[in-house]
């Protein structure tokens, strides 16, 4: 019987395919004696044999998805698996104390976990902990016969159901099979959901109830236009939903239409809008969507993606990549914004109470000068191959910048000296705090532009986790106070001629786009599928009746009377 429920709408799209639910299988058993040694330990070589089959398909998939740096991380899993100590102790353990298989490879495993954790000044061999512990898991599985979710075996047609997805989960989605994404926790503005957007696959997020009420291999239908969730729908419900489908991909067809045109209002005033990536992997999107220059390029996922930190040379080639296909559209990247949710394995950073607020981004960079030296070198380099902008993230007071700039001065001076070429290079931040938004009359006296990263400025605004459930309600857009801190930004930037961008997923929001037309933003940049839709929509209306629109949206009290003023508007 059909069963209906609602989360967040994330991805547009409709999906309808069987469900697949990557949620972590019960592997517990109990401690048994046995008889039969030879049994038991040809048992440990079966499990061992087909764990090292399940990884080299996971590796091969990982190589032809994610290239084959990503796909190392998995030879080190295959390492574990071959290694004739562990295996031999696994064994000796069954013989000297006449226990089960799989007593044995936790008793094994977790002696080995233990002596790596706690080699605390080694992140290498810390690393090692966590390869032993997911090793570990899938050499139990099959002795215990229970199937182990992976993303990456996927081989038909499916909606992805799960608790919730990390970055790393999503990165290794084949588009070709995975339809949608459905799951329990996150918000629109979650990593796991921009990557779904970045990726083109529907998503609905924060639904609660979804891996309690979908069964695997279930039907279920994802609307991420509406965030509405049908599960083991009806022949007519099904019906309606495969007409939704084709028609929002006709839809699409329609705005690909708008690829090679600019971007401008029905009385003619241009805007940029651009896109956001994580990497030179993005870009073909980027390219095939039309944008007009790159808003946001994330470098930290070169961080994150890597098992050390990325050599000058090494970023070098990453941004040069980037910036020669864009051919002469400006790219703008981001300083290391590491911290918060994003973290790498191989530099603990400190526990904090509440690292949203704590160490990290700019705090980081101008804390350790030798690693946000050796990034804005590779970046000024490759600023001779295009036009290149750079920004630092999370600044909250004039000090900060002034002493990233003196950095990025004084490395532009060394690469003048050595004779190394470069290119005009614009400098600006990212507005996230509201005490930078407050202060932006001031900001804009000493730098080229603003970017808007309404993700976390609304967040910050409102004191609300954009990534815990409970409190999505507060993540309010267009809420009066967060379209005055815009207004104030552009207002005292092109005051002093300065250029105003926003990269936050409020640039390619529907409703918010007419707004922040009327508010007079230059740059509007967002994850690569949504540039068409919102070309389309910038050329159905009026900057002149937007203006009105802003002014009311500006002198609104709450969220939804903004929402109500732009449907009475946009018709």
């Amino acid at each position: 019987m059909a069963k209906n429920f609602k989360g967040i709408a994330a991805s547009n799209g409709v999906a309808i395919a069987k469900a697949y639910l990557l949620v972590d299988p019960d592997l517990s058993f109990s401690k048994t004696t046995i008889t039969d040694v030879t049994a038991e330990q040809a048992r440990v070589d079966d499990a061992l044999k087909a764990a090292s089959a399940d990884v080299e398909i996971i590796k091969a998939k990982a190589a032809k998805n994610l290239g084959a740096d990503e796909a190392q991380v998995f030879e080190a899993h295959l390492m574990v698996l071959a290694d004739p100590e562990m295996s031999g102790a696994i064994k000796q353990k069954i013989a000297d104390d006449k226990v089960n298989a799989e007593q044995a490879v936790k008793e094994v495993t977790d002696m080995y976990i233990g002596m790596f954790e706690a080699m605390t000044d080694n992140a290498y061999m810390q690393e090692r902990a966590a390869d032993i512990r997911d090793v570990t898991k899938r050499i139990l599985s099959h002795l215990l016969d229970v199937s182990l979710p992976n993303p990456a075996l996927i081989d038909e047609e499916v909606v992805l159901v799960s608790k919730d997805l990390t970055p790393s989960d999503t990165a290794q989605l084949d588009r070709q099979f995975v339809k949608g994404i459905l799951t329990d926790l996150g918000g629109r503005t979650a990593h796991a959901s921009i990557m779904a957007r970045t990726l083109e696959i529907p998503a609905v997020v924060g639904a609660e109830v979804a891996t309690q009420e979908v069964a695997a291999g279930v039907t279920v239908i994802v609307d991420g236009l509406t965030g509405d969730v049908i599960v083991d729908p009806d022949a007519a419900t099904l019906a309606t939903y495969q007409q939704k489908a084709a028609d929002y991909q006709a839809q699409r067809a329609e705005w690909a239409l708008l690829k090679d045109q600019q971007s401008t209002s029905a009385d003619g005033k241009t805007f940029v809008v651009g896109a956001n990536i994580g990497s030179p992997k993005d870009l073909p999107a980027v390219l095939d969507n039309g944008a007009e220059g790159v808003g946001l390029y994330r470098t930290e996922f070169l961080y994150m993606e890597s098992d050390h930190l990325p050599t000058e040379d090494e970023q070098f080639e990453a941004y040069k990549a980037v910036v020669e296909k864009m051919a002469g559209k400006p790219v703008t990247v981001r300083t290391m914004d590491i911290g918060g949710d994003k973290h790498l394995s191989y530099w603990k950073l400190p526990e904090e109470e509440n690292p949203f607020l704590g160490y990290r981004a700019i705090r980081i960079s101008l804390d350790q000068t030798e690693i946000f030296r050796t990034q804005l070198r590779a970046l000024l380099r490759a600023s001779a191959f295009g036009n290149l902008w750079i920004m630092f993230p999370m600044i909250a007071t004039l000090a900060e910048f002034r002493a990233a700039k003196q950095i990025y001065t004084e490395e532009r001076e060394k690469l003048a000296a050595a004779g190394v070429a470069m290119g005009d290079v614009k400098l600006g931040i990212m507005i996230e705090i509201p005490a930078a938004a407050m202060l932006a009359d001031k900001f804009a006296k000493e730098l080229d532009f603003f970017s808007i990263g309404t993700n976390d400025l609304i967040g910050y605004t409102m004191a609300a986790d954009r990534g815990n459930d409970k409190v999505a309600y507060l993540y309010q857009p267009y809420n009066p106070s967060i379209l005055r801190l815009i207004n104030n930004v552009i207002t005292a930037a092109h005051k002093e001629g300065k250029f105003v961008a926003m990269c936050g997923e409020m640039a390619g929001d529907p409703v918010a786009v007419p707004v922040l037309m009327g508010l007079g933003l230059d740059e509007f940049s967002m994850s690569a599928p949504s540039v068409l839709q919102t070309r389309s929509l910038m050329k159905k209306l009026n900057t002149a009746d937007m203006k009105v629109l802003a002014e009311k949206a500006l002198d609104a009290e709450t969220n939804d009377e903004v929402i109500a003023l732009v449907e009475a508007a946009v018709k």
